[in-house]
């Protein structure tokens, strides 16, 4: 449902979340389309807010091509936890309000350098 509303969107950086809270719906087709429809609402709101924090973190000179995964691995509570199951709607609403909350000012190049994403400095 994303693809259909932004082409362009880039779902990759939001796998690391959704293969944690989501999977296949038994419901019968059409409730399915509406359910799909509305979690991915949810996922446009988390885009939206990942996308301004990731054009904060270009505008302090910060560069990467990984910046937009950099920003969800930052908000997203499930990559350190146990846990086997997540609620979708609980878990991305918890995600949406700490990306709502991202401190860019507290981010470092050497930050995006550690997770793997900076590029080589040149000589």
């Amino acid at each position: 449902m994303c693809y259909e509303e932004r082409p362009r969107f880039s779902g990759g950086a939001y796998q690391s979340i959704l293969r944690r809270v989501d999977a296949f719906l038994d419901d019968p087709l059409a409730k399915a389309i509406r359910e799909r429809d509305r979690r991915g609402q949810k996922i446009l709101k988390l885009d939206d807010l990942v996308s301004a924090a990731v054009e904060k973190l270009k505008a302090r000179g910060l560069t990467s091509p990984y910046l937009k995964p950099f920003v969800v691995s930052r908000v997203n509570y499930t990559r350190f936890s146990k846990a086997t199951s997540f609620d979708f709607d609980e878990t991305l609403d918890r995600i949406i309000a700490s990306a709502a909350k991202f401190n860019v000012d507290r981010i470092r190049q050497e930050d995006v350098a550690k997770s793997g994403g900076a590029p080589p400095d040149e000589d």
